[in-house]
Formats: C-alpha cells, sequence, structure tokens
C-alpha cells in the first residue's frame, strides 16, 4: 500500500519534504517564507564553508523547486534564498568583502564585472564585521533584485536579476568558493 501511495504521489507531481539539516551545531529548515515571494522555498542543499581547516559559515540554498544544475540557475535565476550562518568567532567587513570581490572577479569576464561595479559595490557597502551567529539572507525578488538581510534587519535592495546571476555564480559557478560547497548546496534531493 504504501509503494502505491509513493507511485501516486511521484506521478501527481508532488514533492516529499526534505527535512531540516542540521550542521555545524546549526539547523536549516526545510521550508522558508520569503516576503515578496508567493511559493515557499524548500531547502535544495546545504554545506559549510570552510577556510583551510576553519568553519566559517553554513550555507543554505533555497528553491521553489529541486534544481542540481547550476547552470539553469545562473542563466535564469529563479525566487532563491542564500543563507549563510556564521559559525567562525569573527569575520571583518574588509575581509568579507575581499572574499566578494574574489568571488566576482572569479566568475564574471571582465565586461559583465565592470557592467556590475556599481552594484558590487552597493552590496559589499550592506556588510559589517559579522560574528559567530550572526546570520545573512541572500533573496531574490525576480523582476526585482536581491535583498540582503544580516539577522533578519533588512540592509538593502541591488537592483537587476543579473546580478543575482552573478552573486550565485560566487557558489555555484565555474570557480566557486569552495567545490564540496557547490556540490552541497546543488544536493536537491539529499541537502546536508
Amino acid at each position: 500500500m504504501r509503494w502505491i501511495l509513493l507511485a501516486a504521489m511521484l506521478l501527481s507531481g508532488a514533492t516529499v519534504p526534505v527535512a531540516a539539516v542540521e550542521l555545524a551545531g546549526v539547523t536549516l529548515p526545510a521550508e522558508v517564507r520569503v516576503d515578496g515571494i508567493v511559493q515557499p522555498l524548500r531547502l535544495n542543499g546545504a554545506g559549510i564553508r570552510y577556510k583551510f581547516i576553519f568553519k566559517i559559515y553554513v550555507a543554505g540554498l533555497y528553491l521553489p523547486a529541486p534544481e542540481s544544475r547550476a547552470e539553469v540557475l545562473l542563466a535564469d535565476p529563479p525566487p532563491n534564498r542564500v543563507v549563510m550562518h556564521f559559525v567562525y568567532d569573527e569575520v571583518s567587513r574588509d575581509k568579507l568583502n575581499a572574499a566578494w570581490e574574489d568571488g566576482f572577479r572569479a566568475n564574471l569576464d571582465t565586461a559583465r564585472y565592470q557592467a556590475l561595479v556599481p552594484r558590487i559595490e552597493q552590496f559589499k557597502a550592506m556588510f559589517r564585521t559579522l560574528r559567530e551567529g550572526d546570520e545573512v539572507w541572500l533573496e531574490h525578488l525576480p523582476g526585482e533584485g536581491t535583498r540582503v538581510s544580516i539577522n533578519g534587519e533588512v540592509q538593502g535592495l541591488v537592483p537587476g536579476d543579473d546580478f543575482n546571476a552573478a552573486l550565485l555564480a560566487i557558489w555555484l559557478g565555474p570557480e566557486p568558493v569552495t567545490g564540496s560547497l557547490k556540490k552541497a548546496l546543488l544536493a536537491a534531493d539529499n541537502p546536508g
């Protein structure tokens, strides 16, 4: 009987909900609701950003539907939320902004990077030194832009779907921050 129910769910297009994931003592819920996005977003994948041997942050990628192909997400970003929950003692604003800069430069050609510089600078200006327990939400609202929140407080909105594609490329592009984190975020059917 269970197999019949499971087969009926799969054939009807229903999805089996993904459970919450716990990494480095941080629990990422299976589903989130985002202001300005009608449908709930589901945890697509989650992983830890390491720098050498140190755990820096736990990352989660939330999407309307499971997706394991980076090229699909980068070509036309759907509504999404990237969560960065910091587990390292402190990451200075300067180090954080240098990392953003490195990620954009590594994944964008010169012309695309130059076209985005004003918005990249706007984005970087929204950050401060982050400490253990701080949580960043980067939320794509299609047709509007990327909303940046720190600990639930909105810092601002960077306009353009093209900016969100460039931002996602930091984790999902050809030169991701780490290959293991890219793979974890694209796990789709097996986050964590």
